[in-house]
């Protein structure tokens, strides 16, 4: 039998099929192939239509089943991932109100830092491990100030999971991470904040049914069975965000384990059983998705806008016509650590959040025209990104977490064995390469809730395990130029 799993970004919806008999990835595949739309009235401003979400997850399915020849018939369960944070109101016939404000909108920054103050930074850090920043509920209370007659009518306040599982089952349900990446939740009272909805003036009826994240959360309906293809019946198994579901696909889920990915921008996500936050303002903490009162398990969350972007740059601008990731990987690999000398601060993809929000662009140092060449280029870029890891990962450990081991996509970067050894040695951990995606992780997690697999360790064993850096018996190499590294950083961002 098949698991599902849909992985709704902003740019498209990707699907998975899984066979539970086999534990094997059948097939993925995305739709649309190029990006979906963002509205942007005003500078700031991001929006979607959760209509198109709906239509793009029917033609993904009809997609993958086409590609992969698997009846629908045989499909068993469904798992569903999403964008975080964003918003989706709908009145009492589930009809949506307006476009959804999603993650990257910030027009609700003020409100957040307004309700930080009016409540108490005691108050939020204590029970909700976050500052109620630009997030869900902060965007709701927008809608409440700027269009009345809009929030007037809301009926639910739902995530943009929340709207894919009620367009599949037609119930309005939401889950405990789903309310703490929108900060309504407070784990002190393992319950949803009313204190902070009271100060937003908004109703806690708006709050739809909480399910477990692992549960029976509906079935599919006649009508949803139509429109996407799947078989009437089956039910919705499994919901997260994307960020606690890329932790779950790499097979994080106990206090020490980081989940990291290198993209455009850096996501370093670590497991910890601490309900206690001190670098607030660095980073978010969400209930990760084995979170119980019991046994509590917190996903520290900390971004890197300045990843990925710098060494996609240096391809466009720097590399040949014809040079791939892998023809710079080696020639960075002919330069020795610390690149003779050049070094890189590779923030230059806006305000970054670990830095205190600062934006100072990015910085080369000591360029000798005489010396260096592209290899010394891109071996700093991958040092500098490396570096950037780790300084975030130490915030991390300075926040409570006690690194055990690190898990990472086969992305771009972490292909890089400079880049990986780089990290791998400085923290003093593996860092295992996992070839996964966020569908197929909902895909295998929509079949643990099922029964299909024994637990979730049976299901995220390493079936998908490509290789593990270790550290080198150098560090001090490393360690000499992370240091240096770090007094640039001084200088540019803390003058």
């Amino acid at each position: 039998m098949y698991f599902i799993g849909f992985d709704l970004g902003s740019s498209s919806v990707k699907a998975a099929l899984i066979d539970s008999s086999t534990g094997k990835t059948i097939g993925v595949t995305n739709y649309p192939e190029t990006e979906m739309s963002i509205l942007a009235k005003q500078t700031g401003w991001a929006e979607q239509d959760p209509g198109i979400w709906w239509q793009n997850c029917c033609k993904v399915t009809q997609r993958l089943l086409r590609q992969t020849g698997v009846s629908s018939n045989e499909i068993k369960g469904v798992g569903i991932a999403y964008q975080m944070h964003g918003m989706v109101i709908i009145d009492k016939d589930q009809k949506v109100l307006r476009p959804s404000i999603i993650w990257c909108d910030s027009r609700a920054v003020e409100i957040g830092n307004q309700a930080f103050q009016a409540v108490g930074a005691d108050l939020c850090v204590s029970n909700l491990l976050n500052s109620p920043g630009n997030f869900t509920l902060s965007k709701l209370k927008w809608v409440k100030e700027n269009e009345p007659e809009v929030f007037n009518q809301v009926h639910k306040l739902l995530l943009p999971g929340d709207f894919i599982a009620m367009r599949l089952t037609g119930e309005v349900t939401t889950t405990i991470s789903g309310l703490s990446e929108g900060i309504m939740w407070d784990f002190k009272e393992n319950e949803p904040a009313s204190w902070l909805f009271d100060h937003m003036g908004i109703s806690k009826e708006l709050i739809p049914d909480v399910v477990p994240t692992f549960s029976e959360q509906g079935t599919v309906t006649k009508q949803a069975a139509e429109e996407i293809g799947l078989p009437q019946g089956i039910p919705v198994l499994y919901r997260a965000g994307d960020q606690p579901n890329n932790a779950l696909s790499l097979n994080a889920f106990e206090p020490g384990e980081i989940a990291a990915s290198g993209g455009t921008s850096g996501v370093v996500y670590a497991v910890t059983d601490s309900i206690q936050t001190k670098e607030y303002l660095r980073i978010n903490n969400f209930a990760h998705v084995n979170y119980t009162k019991e046994n509590p398990r917190i996903g520290k969350l900390l971004n890197i806008n300045g990843a990925g972007i710098q060494y996609s740059w240096m391809k466009q601008n720097l590399a040949h016509a014809s040079a791939s990731y892998e023809d710079m990987n080696n020639l960075a690999a002919t330069v020795s650590i610390g690149s003779e000398g050049l070094r890189i601060l590779p923030f230059g993809n806006g305000a970054e959040r670990m830095l205190n929000n600062q934006n100072k662009g990015a910085r080369i140092s000591n360029l000798n025209f005489n010396l260096h060449k592209r290899g010394h280029m891109f071996r700093a870029a991958l040092e500098s990104i490396a570096f950037s890891f780790v300084y975030g990962i130490d915030i991390l450990k300075n926040d409570g977490v006690d690194l055990s081991v690190i898990r990472a996509g086969n992305d771009n970067l972490f292909r890089s064995d400079i880049f990986s050894t780089t990290i791998a040695s400085l923290v003093g951990a593996n860092i295992q390469i996992i070839d996964t995606t966020g569908a197929v992780g909902a895909a295998r997690a929509a079949g643990v809730s099922f029964g299909a697999f024994k637990s979730l360790n049976e299901a995220f064993s390493d079936i998908e395990h490509v290789m593990t850096y270790q550290p080198q018996s150098n560090k001090n190499n490393y360690s000499e130029f992370y240091e240096l590294w770090k007094q640039d950083l001084e200088e540019q961002y803390h003058q």
